[in-house]
């Protein structure tokens, strides 16, 4: 019995028994419920194969796609004071700030780049949607400024992705003051003659849409995005009417010559490689990563003068 015990049934419990899976390699979409292996995800940019939804993603996943190789630098930003108005609401302030940065795995809610995209220069920025909602406080504002001043030294465009739900309420007057702030830095790259390019992801709402989002020489949106100050449930309260269907989504700005595009996050690499090089006076882009042919010369050996 000893034998049964100890060897032969811990073995076939083993053989039988229920593997555990980790909990993180199936992703339900959003839009149409599909279930997607988490590395069919990655490689498809958090865009639904069966629907094509786009889905969140970080602005670490977002640059890894975008620049060459996946290489980027991060540019510093400077740190604004942690808590100014000593805010409380069922958490403070700094609490609330630790939870963020534990769940997201990021300081803040924006991230500030340097890298080649095709083999173009360029300062990108990008916000965080799941850091606190993306929302606009003062490192936000000190972010854009610190892009926009690489981009004037380096002589760069600068490339900027907008999620967010608004301005932090948390740093209240000093979060609307970002307004401003982000205004004059989109000035600093007008005056440089530098192309500034604001990419719309869903969402983007609040005093970010009426600020440097909506300042782009190129304004892009992915399918879909939400794009408005007030919300469409804030309107139909305040109005008392049904609003028209897809209402302040991407594809209806664009109808009302709000945006330039409305671009599929899988091919805006491509787009943003054409727009920027365009803009800067650089030659085309050349096809499938492969530098450009030198002019083909004519053979020493062949005359060149014309037939008598």
């Amino acid at each position: 019995m000893n034998w049964i015990n100890n060897y032969v049934r811990p073995r076939i419990n083993s053989i039988f028994s229920r593997r555990e899976v980790p909990e993180n390699l199936w992703v339900k979409c959003d839009e149409c419920g599909t279930m997607l292996f988490h590395r069919e995800m990655s490689d498809n940019l958090n865009v639904c194969s069966n629907c094509d939804h786009h889905m969140l993603i970080t602005p670490r996943d977002r640059f890894l796609g975008l620049f060459d190789g996946g290489v980027f630098n991060e540019i510093s930003v400077p740190e604004p004071l942690a808590d100014p108005l000593h805010f409380r609401d069922q958490k403070k302030y700094p609490d609330r700030m630790k939870a963020a940065q534990k769940s997201v795995g990021e300081k803040e809610a924006m991230l500030v780049v340097t890298g080649e995209i095709g083999r173009t220069l360029v300062v990108a920025a990008a916000q965080d949607f799941s850091f606190m909602a993306g929302s606009m406080g003062m490192y936000v504002g000190n972010a854009i400024i610190a892009a926009a001043q690489k981009a004037v030294e380096l002589r760069r465009p600068l490339v900027l992705f907008s999620a967010a739900g608004g301005a932090r309420m948390q740093e209240g007057i000093l979060s609307l003051m970002q307004m401003p702030r982000t205004t004059v830095a989109v000035q600093m790259l007008k005056e440089a003659n530098l192309p500034y390019i604001v990419v719309l992801t869903h969402p983007t709402t609040g005093g970010v849409t009426a600020s440097y989002a909506m300042l782009g020489d190129v304004h892009i949106a992915e399918p879909n995005a939400l794009i408005c100050f007030a919300g469409p449930r804030v309107i139909e309260q305040t109005i008392r009417e049904k609003l028209p269907e897809g209402f302040q989504r991407a594809e209806y700005l664009l109808e009302h010559g709000m945006l330039d595009r409305v671009t599929d996050r899988r091919e805006l690499r491509d787009e943003l490689v054409s727009i920027i090089r365009m803009l800067m006076h650089l030659p085309p882009p050349v096809a499938g990563e492969l530098p450009a042919p030198d002019v083909e010369k004519p053979d020493a050996s062949v005359s060149t003068d014309p037939a008598p």
